[in-house]
């Protein structure tokens, strides 16, 4: 750790009302399969509050219990139930929260953070499998800047949560913090079943995403001995636009994750292949729309693809046959087509699946609103980073919306890559055509 943070304490919060005793929360299949990532997410409030050091933090903690009745889940750890697959056993174990000071201001730590740098604001510790009763499934690390400003971080085990899921979790504390209510409470059951008459006589299952989990289990855990590097770039409303219209083909208009994502997985293709095809790449959505869940769901819906690109057409405009190739992946991922693979999950019960493993990993983050998590009036986030860990193979691309005001197209896109690749992909021509802002690493200060 850098001289520029220091942690104070590590307490472990718990709900201000008891857990009922008996009560279980069972993993579904889509958790099962994320076993071995976990999630890293960091806000920045850029107020300076008129409070001496430490009440901010003496807030925080006390919304903190009060929101955790919400979430026995978060509050438990893990057990092995009678099938010997893990479950949570809810109860009053806490969670973990670590207290930390910071030296300058969050302005001037976001002139000059890079990512290793920005995960010092977010603690995390790796499941310990031979101790789970004392291992926390949930971390929170709150650190003030001493000359201004506010860092929240939250790490969890996605074997529980995705983003959606963690992204909740900080708006439930907020509201929680601001107004004493929460405005989305948790919504806790199993994966819907499949919908009665929704599979006709004729129904194939969609063997290529289960194909891709298949082929995930065939797979050995990458080597994480090689050194990563994140950077943040901004698109944009009109860079975004810009971006929809080059990747246009035969009147399909793409998404802009569609867009993005290919233009990513075109950039990056032209470093390792120089020219030659397209590498491989999955996508991740979430999938809680097309499942009918409630938004409040909380649990795993990330569900990932592989893309097949077909090289023989859009010879002269790559990027929208990638956007096309994957638009059509995002087509068939339906609900019919989730319901083959939790079906297939279910019976195989194969449960832990190196999900981000050689393939480029684009995810789209578009239904995520963190910037609404305001602790206090009219104070909302400043800027907010998302992290999926670890990172394998190629790397890993992270799409989400920027903040209000910056119009509807406008993304925020986190890369990570192999520390030499990733200086290559920013200055690719492809890239920079759209001249994309660097919000984090790279020297973003001079940027």
């Amino acid at each position: 750790m850098s001289q520029l943070v220091t942690h104070i304490c590590k307490r472990t919060v718990v709900s201000t009302k008891p857990v009922q005793p008996g009560k279980y929360y069972q993993l579904s299949v889509l958790d099962q399969v994320m076993e071995q990532n976990h999630i890293r997410i960091v806000y920045y409030y850029g107020y300076r509050a008129a409070m001496e050091a430490g009440e901010t933090i003496k807030k925080l903690r006390e919304s903190l219990a009060e929101m955790l009745t919400w979430f026995p889940m978060a509050t438990g750890r893990l057990q092995r139930n009678v099938k010997g697959d893990w479950m949570i056993k809810c109860n009053d174990a806490g969670v973990r929260m670590i207290e930390a000071r910071a030296k300058g201001s969050v302005e001037e730590w976001l002139r000059s953070v890079d990512g290793e740098k920005e995960l010092e604001l977010v603690h995390w510790e790796d499941i310990n499998y031979h101790k789970p009763y004392f291992w926390s499934p949930f971390y929170v690390q709150v650190t003030e800047f001493e000359q201004g400003g506010l860092a929240i971080g939250l790490s969890c085990t996605h074997f529980l949560v995705d983003l959606t899921c963690a992204t909740m979790f900080i708006k439930a504390w907020a509201d929680t913090t601001l107004t004493g209510d929460m405005l989305t409470p948790p919504v806790f059951h199993e994966l819907p079943p499949r919908r009665p008459g929704n599979m006709s006589p004729a129904h194939k299952p969609y063997t290529d995403l289960i194909n891709h989990y298949k082929s995930c289990v065939d797979q050995s855990n990458p080597a994480t001995d090689k050194k990563y590097a994140t950077i943040a770039l901004s698109f944009t409303d009109t860079m975004v636009q810009a971006c929809i219209d080059m990747a246009q083909a035969q009147g399909a208009s793409p998404s802009p994750f569609e867009a993005l994502a290919g233009l990513f997985w075109v950039s990056l293709s032209n470093l390792k292949r120089a020219g030659h095809g397209l590498i491989d790449m999955s996508i991740g959505l979430d999938m809680r729309k097309v499942l009918g869940l409630d938004k409040g769901f909380f649990g795993n819906c990330m569900v990932y693809n592989k893309v097949h690109a077909n090289p023989v057409p859009f010879k002269d405009n790559k990027l929208s046959g990638a956007a096309k190739a994957i638009g059509e992946v995002v087509a068939k991922m339906d609900n019919e087509g989730i319901m083959d693979l939790i079906e297939w999950l279910e019976l195989n019960n194969n449960r832990s699946y190196p999900m981000n493993g050689c393939d480029l990993n684009c995810v789209s983050l578009e239904g995520l609103d963190p910037y609404s998590a305001c602790f206090e009036q009219v104070f909302e986030p400043v800027r907010v980073s998302y992290y999926i860990e670890p990172v394998y193979g190629v790397g890993q691309v992270l799409i989400l919306p920027s903040a209000p005001g910056e119009g509807p197209l406008s993304r925020v896109v986190l890369i990570t890559l192999l520390e030499d690749d990733l200086n290559k992909v920013y200055g690719d021509k492809d890239i920079q055509q759209f001249s994309p802002s660097i919000l984090m690493g790279m020297e973003s200060s001079q940027h």
